[in-house]
């Protein structure tokens, strides 16, 4: 009954008619979404069978607004590609994706030992990095456990085979010159790519000490990175001076949300925009296909380009920095929104196009009036989002450093 009244809650709040669309394609699936989320008991068909007739009439009244849409399966590979596309993958990931590889070709071979140890040093990667890459392996069937220490290659039934993984002629076209090196950056990386996940799950302690361990980095270099992130607004110190990762919150989003509203009207009224590239943008957007699904890159980039363009073109440099910095938190949200299978929004892009086509006709309140009317429906569309994220578990994948508070 919890589940029940918990989904007529969030009927009510979806004003969207695409958003609600997508809701009901998401949660038709639900049986694809167990690798994801522990979200097998909930299922909108059992859930329809059990409501009451005005319930019912209440949930099935929003067709007359809603457009058709075929649905969306919800599996692990959509939701580790959905990821934005400036964004490297975590450690962890280029470690599995290094030795899934290696098995395909045959450099790592049945019956081989795979030592953490061995891997930790041929990779320049910590242990810990390198035993999720292998917990993540023997998930896949590619490798397993044996009596003797550490994983060997699935495949074979001989004795396992211990040669020196230091030895062996691997492929390392999967690596990149970042891999392995100890340096801020590299840790920076990956250390947002969770960060930047976790608020939509709510608050998060980060251990200094157990980061360290992860990147086989001193507590100096991890400070460093944290403080970075801290300036970007990503984490806070608390008053305890513990590094937190804050919850994102329906009132946060309504108040980051007016902040654009300001700011980024304000920016478009003084900017100096370049006619030509608007131009394009505004046909590229207009000529969209009717039913084009955007992936969560497509969409990032249609709406970091129009961001660019027509509000960073003002010549107030702290209107821009102001406008910039306020969106960063909105973004990294999305992006975690994106990554649990919540599809991008099409007519939000169309709104953008509008305004551009607003803006070069000369007609410079309507540009304004329609950009804050777009910014409201963004802004109703992510709080609806995030209540789902209410009743469904965070990712299993989140670093031991960061833990739930």
């Amino acid at each position: 009954m919890h589940y029940k009244n918990h989904f007529i809650g969030l009927i009510e709040v979806v004003e969207d008619a695409q958003f609600y669309n997508n809701f009901r394609s998401i949660y038709g699936n639900c049986s694809k979404m167990t690798q994801n989320f522990n979200a097998s008991k909930f299922s909108i068909f059992a859930y329809k069978n059990k409501m009451l007739p005005t319930e019912e009439a209440r949930f099935y009244g929003f067709r007359d607004r809603i457009h058709d849409e075929t649905e969306m399966p919800i599996t692990a590979d959509h939701a580790r590609n959905t990821e934005d596309s400036d964004k490297r993958a975590p450690l962890f990931e280029v470690a599995a994706e290094f030795i899934r590889r290696n098995i395909a070709s045959r450099h790592l071979y049945p019956g081989l030992v795979l030592q953490e140890s061995a891997l930790a040093e041929r990779l320049d990667m910590s242990r810990a990095t390198v035993k999720r890459a292998l917990e993540i392996i023997e998930d896949e069937g590619r490798i397993e456990k044996f009596s003797g220490r550490g994983f060997l290659v699935s495949g074979a039934s001989a004795e396992p085979k211990r040669d020196d993984l230091r030895q062996i002629e691997l492929d390392l076209s999967t690596l990149n010159d970042t891999v392995g090196k100890p340096s801020w950056l590299r840790v920076y990386d990956d250390v947002a790519y969770h960060v930047t996940r976790s608020p939509v799950f709510g608050r998060y302690r980060i251990f200094e000490a157990q980061m360290a361990e992860e990147y086989g980095v001193s507590r100096t270099i991890i400070r460093d990175v944290l403080g970075r992130l801290q300036e970007r607004g990503l984490v806070q110190k608390n008053r305890t001076s513990r590094w937190v990762v804050e919850p994102l919150t329906s009132q946060k989003i309504k108040d980051k949300y007016e902040l654009r509203s300001i700011l980024e009207t304000a920016a478009l009224a003084s900017a100096k925009l370049p006619a030509k590239k608007l131009s394009a943008l505004a046909e590229e957007i207009r000529t969209l296909p009717d039913g084009t699904r955007l992936t969560p890159e497509e969409w990032f980039s249609f709406d970091r380009r129009f961001f660019e363009l027509a509000v960073l073109s003002t010549p107030n440099v702290d209107l821009a920095t102001c406008a910039s910095g306020n969106r960063i938190a909105l973004e990294a949200c999305q992006s975690a929104l994106f990554s649990l299978g919540l599809p991008p929004d099409n007519q939000s892009i169309l709104e953008l196009g509008k305004v551009i086509e607003l803006s070069l006709s000369g007609s410079a309140a309507a540009a304004a009036s329609m950009l804050t009317m777009h910014l409201e429906k963004a802004r109703d569309r992510t709080i609806a989002q995030l209540k789902i994220t209410a009743i469904i578990a965070p990712p299993p994948d989140f670093p031991a450093y960061l833990q739930f508070s």
